[in-house]
């Protein structure tokens, strides 16, 4: 997703685990890279090492990172299976649209930063809240509900 700043646009990449919905890896970028993503995979891969037990799907839209030759190599090394929304349709990537939204409508917009160091603090800050303090369905937090 975009981050707008007044210093210009910081590039925003996440995985949201559909099972708790909490975001368990982001990256940010001045650039749009496949890098970008290839990061955020790694970092992903990293936190929940102890947790994955079954197969995982990683679900996306059509953009160039997620059809890179080094995106389908990495998702195939970590076992992976790669998911895509038909072209220009945002509904199929509902669930990684409404936390951008949420995350915008909620924090960015409210504050508007002015710098890409700013906007990292504030993306921080938002989504430790968003993965601890949130309360779904079941009046429980991401937390409780893995545990």
């Amino acid at each position: 997703s975009y981050i707008q700043t007044k210093q210009g646009v910081l590039y925003l990449s996440m995985i949201r685990d559909l099972y708790d919905n909490s975001i368990v890896a982001y990256k940010t970028a001045t650039q749009q890279t496949v890098n970008l993503v290839l990061d955020t995979i790694r970092q992903a891969v990293r936190n929940e090492k102890k947790k994955v037990a079954a197969e995982l799907q990683l679900h996306s839209d059509q953009g160039f990172q997620y059809t890179s030759q080094a995106y389908f190599q990495l998702t195939k090394q970590y076992g992976i299976t790669p998911s895509m929304s038909r072209r220009g349709n945002p509904y199929d990537n509902a669930m990684a649209e409404n936390f951008f939204s949420i995350l915008k409508t909620e924090c960015i917009y409210r504050h508007k930063p002015a710098t890409f160091s700013e906007a990292n603090e504030m993306i921080d800050r938002y989504i430790h809240f968003y993965n601890h303090d949130v309360i779904y369905k079941g009046w429980i937090t991401p937390p409780k509900i893995t545990s």
